[in-house]
């Protein structure tokens, strides 16, 4: 048998999900993070995985890997000292940013430390029109004195980012040489290479967040590539990115910042086809997991991808699915702040210590302390029985804060879990009440560990009506990982106008970027015939401040292509915007090739529904504190795993398994469909 792996490692917890090619039988497994060397989980969990099917790591012929690595890092700002290099005149672009403040009014916002210190920041004479002529050759002897500096000033990683290096990129070309010789140590993160795309504080931004997470990247990635051949593992080791696909080891060390997403976006792709079973196209995904939450939406069964995005305050210019990440996990610690109110997160108490109740030495109260002393996780064990947990610690912990905001016990474990839950609700408005959507049309997809015992409640405080979880919700991510083809994108800005003049740019442009793809192509060994190549174009209006994806259809270039790139553009700018601007020229911006090559994925099959009860599955009852139902209430505990297609519950209840527990409140009902997913909805 070939068995295929695929792992997510996140900051609480590392789930590991088993595919048989042959069978199509499915195998989940879940251990504790280890966040000094996530590898040394990674290896655990492969490992003990495996043995459980009574096999080894020599039989895996597929290993798919999601971390949250590089997400984490960047949340926490646990990155490295780092260094910028740019043009005479623009070293406080990063701090700058571009004049919109949409919170300009906001007296609490809060702005993400700038990455790069001021003192780090450093300028070199050089100049590039926006034509591509050089009107300042580069200075190599200053850009030699600020590598002498930075390297003084003890960074582990330096950014590099000029005007215009992606029309003429000589000049970061003679940056890199000259800084390779330098700082031979260093990571080195030059912007064309990075994100050859228009828009310097983007790109800027893009190259100084790679920078930023280069070395914490490169360490795991040599960490988990040698304890994976220690293991006796041969299949080649492939990470998700961001978009939604995934790339081979050598590529993500040298571009993390195509990974800053790359756990979540495995459970989006998970969410995809569960949803798409199931019957719900139309998806909020809720991924909880122990430090961050993720959200995203997926209307008609498909998932925006952006080439674009805000990640905790970051812009990032790459490829990837349109996901808002939050720092609201079980692992978030409650504080009062220096007003005296309640707060929760963003910083996360993680595996180790992790929270209160594991008894690690954490004496701060985190959200999965407040589940543990309102009963609605298992007060004794989690994981099946395989991670004790002392509830009396936590209580201890909750009591300490209550005492400082002048509650009671359960009123602050609740108040605990009530920000916790607006916190997670403000982030799905972001992805979709302030995109046009209404939450309220939309199924809410619960997945990661905490999810499902959150997702109720968050559905409510956003009026969604359904909740589906699916049968493995604290995997999903890692499921999602067999279930994506292998998948990279390339991109090139050239400027122009859409008329006769633009073929010539667009011929070339298109040329390079499909060598790049056939390159990457031999690189990861695809075959021809599973390879499949798919073209876009950015376009605007002349003097609008953003694109909108075009597609372009297979074949050679000429005036019937421009007439389809018209009407395509007039189309996708109606459905957007409402409206054609007749007779206004329009601009030919970025061109992209998405390179993907098709692999074997995991398949699901429907069982037949049976009867409604579910007390087979039943396994007592425990005490459980619900504001909902005026204080503790008596509530059925079921195992999932002795729930049968058919089953409907009543609420309030608790399903438990090995890897989530999913709450049904007072007023709800749930069932189980034909693919073993859980769906909570308002009782009739």
């Amino acid at each position: 048998m070939a068995w295929r792996v695929g792992v997510d490692s996140g900051g609480t917890f590392t789930d590991v999900c088993l595919f048989d090619e042959e069978s199509g039988r499915i195998d989940v497994w879940k251990v504790a993070s280890t966040p000094d060397d996530p590898s040394r989980a990674i290896a655990q969990g492969v490992d003990e995985g495996m043995a459980r099917i009574g096999r080894g790591p020599a039989d895996v012929a597929y290993f798919g890997h999601g971390t949250t690595v590089a997400t984490n890092a960047l949340i926490q700002h646990r990155g490295v000292p780092t260094g910028l290099i740019t043009t005479e005149g623009f070293r406080d672009l990063l701090e700058i940013g571009r004049q919109k403040r949409p919170d300009l009014y906001d007296l609490q916002v809060d702005k993400p430390p700038v990455l790069v210190a001021r003192d780090l920041r450093l300028e070199v004479p050089e100049r590039v029109r926006h034509d591509g002529t050089v009107e300042t050759r580069l200075d190599e002897t200053a850009l030699r004195e600020a590598a002498r500096a930075l390297k003084r000033a003890g960074v582990a990683a330096v950014a590099v980012c000029f005007l215009y290096s992606f029309v003429r990129p000589e000049h970061e070309a003679t940056a890199r040489r000259i800084l390779a010789e330098e700082l031979p140590e260093a990571f080195l993160s030059i912007s064309h290479e990075i994100a050859p795309e228009f828009r310097e504080f983007e790109r800027l931004s893009t190259a100084v967040v790679n920078a930023y997470l280069g070395p914490v990247m490169q360490r795991y990635i040599r960490r988990l590539a040698d304890r994976l051949a220690a293991l006796g593992m041969t299949a080649t080791p492939h990470l998700t990115q961001s978009n939604g696909g995934v790339m081979g080891l050598e590529a993500a060390a040298n571009l993390p910042v195509r990974m800053v997403l790359s756990g979540p976006s495995t459970g989006v792709v998970g969410a995809q086809a569960v949803g798409r079973l199931a019957g719900f196209p139309d998806l909020i995904t809720f991924d909880m997991g122990g430090t961050s939450t993720d959200v995203a939406l997926l209307q008609s069964g498909e998932p925006r991808l952006a080439s674009e995005n805000i990640v905790h305050g970051y812009p990032i210019k790459a490829p990837m699915l349109d996901i808002h990440t939050v720092g609201a996990g079980g692992g978030s610690i409650a504080y009062v702040d220096s007003g005296g109110l309640l707060k929760v997160g963003p910083r996360s108490a993680g595996a180790d210590p992790g929270p209160v109740c594991y008894d690690r030495g954490n004496d701060e109260p985190a959200v999965t302390d407040a589940n543990v002393v309102l009963g609605t996780l298992h007060p004794t064990h989690l994981l099946g029985g395989r991670m004790p947990i002392r509830r009396e610690r936590a209580i201890a912990a909750i009591e300490r804060l209550a005492k400082r905001l002048g509650l009671e016990t359960m009123e602050t474990a609740q108040g605990i879990l009530s920000v916790v839950t607006a916190n997670m609700a403000k982030a799905i408005r972001v992805i979709s009440v302030q995109r046009g959507h209404d939450p309220r049309d939309y199924t809410l997809m619960a997945f990661g560990g905490a999810g499902p015992l959150h997702a109720a409640r968050l559905a409510r405080e956003l009026e969604i009506r359904r909740v589906l979880v699916p049968r493995n919700p604290g995997i999903l991510c890692a499921m999602g990982l067999l279930l994506t083809d292998l998948r990279a994108d390339f991109a090139a800005t050239r400027l122009t106008p859409l008329g006769k003049e633009a073929l010539v740019p667009m011929t070339a442009a298109f040329a390079t970027l499909a060598q790049q793809a056939e390159d990457w192509f031999a690189l990861e060994g695809i075959p021809e015939a599973a390879r499949h190549i798919t073209r876009t174009v950015d376009m605007r209006y002349a003097g609008q401040n953003y694109e909108l994806p075009v597609a372009l259809p297979d074949g050679p270039f000429d005036a019937g292509t421009l007439a389809l790139l018209a009407e395509g553009f007039a189309a996708e700018h109606r459905r957007m915007y409402g409206f054609v601007a007749e007779g206004e020229p329009v601009q030919l911006v970025t061109f992209r090739i998405e390179a993907t090559g098709q692999v074997r994925k995991a398949a699901f099959t429907a069982k037949p529904l049976g009867g409604a009860d579910p007390e087979p599955a039943r396994e007592g009852s425990r005490d459980v504190w619900l504001p909902e139902a005026g204080g503790f209430v008596a509530v059925p505990v079921y195992a999932r795993d002795r729930l049968t297609p058919g089953n409907r519950i009543a609420g309030p209840a608790i399903v438990e398994q090995m890897d989530s527990t999913t709450l049904v409140l007072p007023g709800m009902r749930a069932r189980v469909d034909g693919y073993d997913n859980l769906v909570l909805e308002a009782a009739a």
